[in-house]
């Protein structure tokens, strides 16, 4: 082989061995780039995940709250009812007594 021969091979060699050099830097950036760019979806999806659940936590919060004072004021009518029925019954409570006291 001549002596041009083997300058050629070593060329091209070096140039292969930098181009695979180039090539694995590009690699390792790409995946740097990946990684990064995966975690700032994680993150993203992270803080979204947390964001709808506290707008879940908060739309239950409002029905409970909705059904705490829908029971209270079904409470409160049944209280006036009962308060009604007892004043009535009072009444006729007092007038057997005042009956029974003036009749003897």
């Amino acid at each position: 082989m001549s002596l041009e021969a083997l300058k050629t091979i070593h060329e091209a060699e070096e140039a292969a061995r930098k181009e695979k050099a180039a090539a694995a830097a590009e690699a390792g950036k790409a995946v740097a780039e990946a990684e990064r760019e995966g975690k700032l979806a994680l993150e993203n999806a992270k803080r979204q995940g947390e964001e709808e659940a506290a707008e879940i936590v908060k739309k239950a919060e409002q029905m409970a709250e909705k059904e705490i004072k829908a029971l209270a004021g079904s409470t409160e009518n049944k209280k006036a009812v009962l308060r009604v029925s007892i004043e009535k019954r009072l009444d006729q409570a007092a007038e057997y007594i005042a009956g029974r006291i003036v009749n003897g």
